[in-house]
């Protein structure tokens, strides 16, 4: 068996963050709840590819806008992608940041936050998209274990009509919303149809045991 030691604890205006390590990986819980750990990465990567792969042809250095900072797993892999023009991050949890620019994390995000592309934004994702007015050509969405298990209680409403109608303002015209969830998900496709989402359509990761991890994307008409 794995040994598993608590590496830091904090409680913040949204409950309690836990970071891990089991054996070798890293892991982080949220509220009691397991979120993602360093084990794979796999899913993490299929988010930022499926978001590119469903841009129109052509989208010359598209921007990215990645909800959930998690392991740094997604923004490692986008930075790596020079195809990327600039991208940002919305994290709300003071203590993920730590732990990437200056703590356990910052082995696998290091270089990554260090990169003239990266902007950090200290931010509740749900609020960012409802008042920001920056715009971008891809967002890749992964605060939750997916549009059916959130993490605290108003990240549903980033799932709601209203919540999927402020990341369609927060797209350009023939913009990607990428979405990560831990289960495939019929009602969020066609939470995405109504919202007015074209090409919806979802991606998946197959693991060892269970259901796959998928990807939900869309995209916002021109």
């Amino acid at each position: 068996m794995d040994d598993i030691a608590t590496l830091d604890r904090r409680q913040g205006p949204h409950g309690e963050v836990v970071l891990r390590r089991r054996g070798t990986h890293f892991e982080i819980i949220a509220n009691g709840c397991f979120l993602m750990d360093t084990s794979d990465g796999r899913s993490e990567r299929l988010l930022i590819d499926a978001a590119y792969d469903t841009l129109a042809p052509g989208t010359a250095h598209p921007s990215l806008l990645i909800g959930g900072l998690g392991v740094g797993f997604s923004l490692a892999h986008a930075v790596r992608d020079p195809r990327w023009g600039q991208i940002a991050v919305v994290e709300r949890e003071d203590a993920i940041i730590d732990w990437h620019r200056a703590g356990p994390l910052h082995a696998i995000s290091g270089p990554s936050l260090s990169d003239s592309r990266t902007r950090i934004i200290h931010a509740d994702l749900v609020d960012y998209v409802r008042t920001a007015q920056d715009t971008f050509d891809a967002l890749c969405l992964d605060i939750d274990n997916g549009p059916d298990w959130t993490v605290t209680e108003g990240n549903d409403h980033l799932y709601s009509p209203a919540g999927l109608a402020h990341c369609a303002r927060r797209l350009r015209p023939e913009g990607v919303l990428a979405v990560w969830s831990a289960q495939p998900s019929p009602a969020f496709e066609q939470a995405l149809r109504n919202a007015g989402f074209t090409g919806v359509h979802t991606k998946e990761i197959r693991v060892a045991r269970g259901v796959p991890d998928v990807v939900h994307l869309g995209v916002r008409p021109a």
